[in-house]
């Protein structure tokens, strides 16, 4: 489960339901300010159990320098509405959503995934790689997640076809209690992450979370896509094994970016080295500004 470093918004950016041809979705939107060189958009798109706040510490240096960073809470997630029904949160479903948001955005978006945003947003490519300029990967993988995190997520999914959701989460909790005293997590945090969960609609996490344990590897099919490629990672991943993730990169021939002292989401852990890299990659990515 990603912890933003803080959850305030910065000045450049606000909090509003982003219309789009498959209904609203929360979104927090960074925009450069007037007098800053304009150079493009992302759409950037959350793992399992995740949400926009995980990209908050992101906004602010992406916005100055030059790029409206768009941050989603996809279909289900957090403060974006979804049906209790698994059928909603296909990988099939929710790739159409990011095709919509992105036409929504005004399309030719850079794209970012963040692990099963990750897997969610290579889908929407193969499907429609035309409103994009780029795709980033971010601590996602080729395949289904490790052996290890399968096994963890499939009790997860067991217990929320049996539980309420704050029952899981007091189960979460109490398993977790010796990891989270040492993280010594703020109240604030604590109480932000309790409320995103019981937010969270459970098909949501179980349909997707079934999707991680089930992946195939489509590296191959995404090799094809003449579409400009960004593999990062930090130096250490639970979910996927880093010499995959590497090999997945040079099979794609992708940009690949390791944050240095970052774990499975450097977009929370390392945001500053991790907005560098991003910048670094679509100014090489589309050099030209947008307008």
């Amino acid at each position: 489960m990603s912890r933003p470093p803080f959850l305030a918004l910065p000045p450049c950016a606000e909090a509003y339901l982003l219309t789009t041809a498959r209904g609203e979705f929360a979104v927090h939107d960074a925009r450069p300010a007037p007098a800053t060189r304009a150079r493009g958009t992302a759409l950037l798109v959350p793992g399992f159990t995740g949400s926009k706040e995980d990209f908050i510490a992101l906004l602010e240096p992406l916005a100055a320098a030059g790029f409206r960073a768009v941050a989603v809470d996809g279909r289900g997630q957090h403060e974006s509405p979804g049906p209790r029904d698994e059928a909603a949160y296909t990988q099939d479903e929710l790739a159409r959503d990011v095709l919509a948001q992105a036409a929504a955005l005004g399309g030719d978006v850079h794209l970012l995934g963040h692990s099963l945003g990750g897997l969610i947003t290579r889908a929407a490519v193969l499907a429609d790689a035309s409103p994009f300029r780029s795709l980033t990967v971010m601590s996602s993988g080729p395949g289904a997640i490790s052996a290890s995190q399968q096994a963890r997520t499939r009790l997860l999914v067991q217990a929320l076809g049996l539980l309420d959701m704050e029952s899981v989460w007091r189960e979460m909790q109490r398993e977790g209690a010796e990891a989270a005293a040492a993280l010594d997590t703020p109240a604030e945090l604590t109480d932000f992450l309790h409320q995103r969960w019981l937010l969270t609609v459970p098909e949501q996490l179980m349909a997707t979370g079934v999707q991680l344990t089930v992946e195939p590897d489509r590296t191959a099919e995404l090799a094809r896509v003449p579409l400009a490629k960004h593999v990062v990672s930090g130096e250490l991943d639970y979910a996927w094994p880093v010499p995959e993730i590497d090999a997945m990169a040079e099979k794609l021939s992708a940009v690949r970016t390791v944050i240095r002292g970052a774990g499975h989401s450097p977009n929370a852990e390392r945001p500053a080295a991790t907005a560098d890299a991003l910048v670094r990659f679509w100014n090489d990515a589309a050099p030209n500004d947008a307008a």
